[in-house]
């Protein structure tokens, strides 16, 4: 919605360029415009960085139902794909690399953005400056600049606060031992070994799920 909101208001003012010759109602309508499509991106932006982090806190709560197959029930390890216990609770698809900020959807949101809002922050300057082209373009140049970095290190500061911060506490627990047994116990989840009957118990049950 947010790029095609960009796209029509950039042909409407293609057009409005083109019927009043650049002239004085060029400049106000390519004011309001720009000023207008730069707050639906900064709304857009903040969305979109809510549902990132939203999607991270799934795809942790789906690594410790994997977790759980895997400490509780070995007999489908076969059909799931196994990984090294330390790296049960991991996310594989957060990507700690640099410049990884640019990269994400709310990142690309914020540089279209950022030059909305450096466009019209150089129009302006252009006309108070008597249609200075110089003026425009380094006053839309910084404005652009100081915007990218803002809400980059937004994004930065929300995907810190989440990884020291998080849902599950998920890097802080320690994850149990290949081959351990566990078993629910009354207070919740226990650690205590099975004994011969649970075991026997719970391969029965495993046994008659199979045939069922």
């Amino acid at each position: 919605m947010f790029l095609g909101s960009v796209s029509a208001g950039l042909v409407a003012l293609g057009l409005i360029a083109t019927a009043t010759h650049l002239g004085a109602p060029f400049h106000a309508f390519g004011v309001v415009l720009l000023a207008t499509l730069s707050f639906v991106g900064l709304v857009t932006f903040e969305r979109v960085l809510q549902s990132g982090v939203e999607d991270h806190q799934y795809a942790q709560r789906i690594a410790r139902l994997r977790a759980f197959y895997f400490d509780y029930a070995p007999q489908i390890t076969g059909y799931l794909v196994s990984v090294p216990p330390p790296q049960r609770l991991s996310i594989p698809a957060l990507d700690r690399r640099c410049w990884r900020g640019f990269r994400t959807i709310a990142g690309m949101v914020g540089v279209v953005t950022a030059v909305l809002a450096g466009s019209a922050a150089g129009l302006i300057a252009a006309v108070a400056a008597d249609h200075s082209g110089v003026a425009g373009f380094v006053t839309g140049t910084v404005v652009a600049l100081a915007i990218v970095a803002a809400l980059m290190r937004c994004q930065g500061s929300a995907w810190r606060k989440i990884c020291q911060h998080p849902y599950f506490d998920c890097q802080r627990v320690a994850a149990p031992q290949a081959g351990s047994e566990h078993r629910l116990t009354r207070h919740g989840i226990g650690r205590e070994p099975m004994n011969g009957a649970d075991r026997g118990r719970l391969s029965g049950r495993w046994a008659g799920l199979r045939q069922s």
